[in-house]
């Protein structure tokens, strides 16, 4: 039975509800969003999930429906104590908690998930926004407001900690996006997809006919509400399990699996078998990149096998291959583990560019006896979006024209430092991620690592790459202006957004490269690209 309750908190007296489930049941924390959100609006939601099972509890924050305080005297951080004193009241002591946000608890939710850690085991985000981490303490106030102009500024939201939060989150996660939001940029909805599609057990909800207030739809769509929290409850990555334990060699089992990181399109768990012996699983959770699983991973299975032949190359061997999902949860390809570990540090530099350049030299001999795909650009001169400036602008005119003629390689395509392991004694022990594989200029190859390493260890070290893969007896490469085609047709594709390459650089320790950081280098690297060879 839910029933309500009152409890003071910080001098203000908050109101909620609270009811079913049990000492071993999840309990449901509802979350509404800004202006005159409430929990009465989330009713419909509470008792769905009470109607499963769970434990249920929902707060007015203060200044909302019927808990005391002014909403200009709110704040991020304190909606966030809020929650945390209404929880810690009501639920038992490491209960399993499911956290269900609207609108700018999206915000919230991601605070609790970094308070409550692995008690977490679900979260729903509806129309979620995110904020930056200088409006996390500031007061709400009216009009024209400390918190509005934070809110105004663009691209504030960009480097906010609740997308860290996401990031890290491993349980289940639902994002529903309505499919016409007046409120929340569809900006900030990918990067929170990026994020949760990081390591959780994702799913995308998307609801057509809706508005921004899901609460309300909510509310009055019961199908929806239904297939909402059915979801949540769902047991994530059943199917993927059961299809990789066929894979298996005969009479093993999976022993432990943890995430690796620096991975960026897809998740990739390493499993150790109960031998000792160790595989790597990747599966596509990015809507988009899900879309695509059936070429890309069915192209990486094709390259695996091809490159099992080749000296000089250290790929993973294939295991087996799921691109279409007809057993797992998600396109998924089990693979070998190659030894030793990404570096993007900035120890023994010098050493590690000669080797990338040595490797890449090495991708670019390969002679396939059936060629793969011929690549494919990134970006356009119709779809580049880049700052204001007669720099970009200048840029952008480069590469409106036709591509320059080129003699065809065998090309990697995403060749930079996240793909490639080190040993310990500097040695490259792997190049992994061949989804992209392709047939074209070499340029592609160079240019693409160059802007790696321009943003990740700074712009002379992207400028410099080219003479250390020619100083290693690559590929002839284009001179001048055709040149810079292809740089620049790579470079422009991190435009304006460089820092979305960066979260698994800050996972892997390089916390310091920031969105603002990024842009920086890479507007100085597309300033040197085009003084040297325009």
């Amino acid at each position: 039975m839910i029933s309500s309750f009152t409890q003071r908190h910080d001098g203000e007296r908050l109101s909620g509800v609270y009811g079913g489930g049990g000492p071993d049941r999840a309990t449901a924390v509802l979350l509404h969003g800004a202006g005159n959100g409430s929990k009465e609006r989330l009713t419909p939601v509470g008792e769905e999930f009470a109607g499963r099972g769970c434990g249920v509890l929902a707060l007015d924050f203060s200044g909302h429906g019927e808990s005391t305080g002014e909403l200009r005297e709110l704040s991020l951080r304190r909606r966030f104590e809020q929650a945390v004193a209404v929880i810690d009241a009501r639920v038992p002591a490491e209960g399993p908690l499911i956290l269900v946000g609207f609108s700018m608890s999206g915000q919230t939710v991601a605070d609790l998930v970094r308070h409550y850690g692995e008690r977490v085991t679900a979260i729903g985000l509806c129309s979620p926004a995110v904020y930056a981490a200088e409006a996390w303490d500031v007061p709400f106030g009216s009009g024209n407001s400390r918190f509005s102009a934070i809110l105004r500024t663009p691209d504030s939201w960009r480097g906010a900690p609740a997308l860290d939060a996401l990031r890290a989150y491993e349980g289940r996660a639902v994002l529903a996006v309505p499919g016409h939001d007046e409120v929340i940029p569809s900006d900030v909805t990918e990067a929170v997809q990026d994020a949760l599609t990081a390591r959780s057990q994702y799913t995308r909800l998307d609801i057509p006919d809706a508005p921004h207030r899901l609460g309300l739809w909510f509310h009055d769509h019961a199908d929806d509400r239904r297939e909402f929290v059915d979801a949540l409850l769902v047991e994530g990555w059943t199917a993927t399990r059961a299809w990789m334990a066929k894979q298996l060699p005969a009479g093993r089992t999976v022993a432990t699996t943890r995430f690796l990181s620096g991975g960026w399109s897809s998740q990739m768990r390493a499993l150790t078998l109960d031998d000792g012996s160790d595989l790597v699983l990747r599966s596509f959770v990015k809507p988009f990149f899900r879309h695509h699983a059936p070429g890309l991973l069915n192209r990486e299975a094709s390259i695996l096998t091809l490159l099992a032949g080749q000296d000089g190359i250290p790929a993973p061997e294939l295991l087996a291959v799921d691109a279409t999902v007809e057993h797992s949860d998600h396109p998924s390809l089990l693979m070998s583990r190659l030894p030793g570990r990404v570096r993007v540090d900035e120890e023994d530099l010098v050493q590690r560019l000669d080797l990338l350049a040595a490797q890449l030299v090495r991708i670019h001999r390969v002679v396939p006896d059936e060629r793969p795909r011929a690549y494919q650009a990134w970006t356009s001169p119709e779809q580049v979006r880049v700052p204001d400036g007669a720099l970009w602008e200048r840029a952008v005119d480069v590469i409106r024209r036709e591509p320059p003629s080129y003699e065809g390689v065998f090309l990697h395509r995403d060749f930079h430092p996240g793909n490639v392991l080190f040993t310990d004694d500097l040695r490259i022990s792997g190049v992994v991620d061949w989804v992209e594989t392709s047939w074209g200029p070499a340029d592609l190859d160079v240019a693409h690592c160059s802007t790696a390493l321009a943003l990740l260890h700074g712009p002379e070290h992207g400028l410099g790459f080219r003479d250390r893969y020619e100083a290693q007896g690559g590929r002839r490469l284009a001179d001048g202006t055709d040149h810079l085609y292809w740089r620049l047709l790579d470079s422009l594709a991190y435009a304006p957004d460089a820092g979305k390459l960066a979260g698994p650089w800050r996972e892997l320790g390089r916390t310091e490269l920031t969105p603002a950081v990024l842009g920086e280098r890479l507007e100085a690297y597309v300033d040197g690209l085009l003084q040297r060879y325009a």
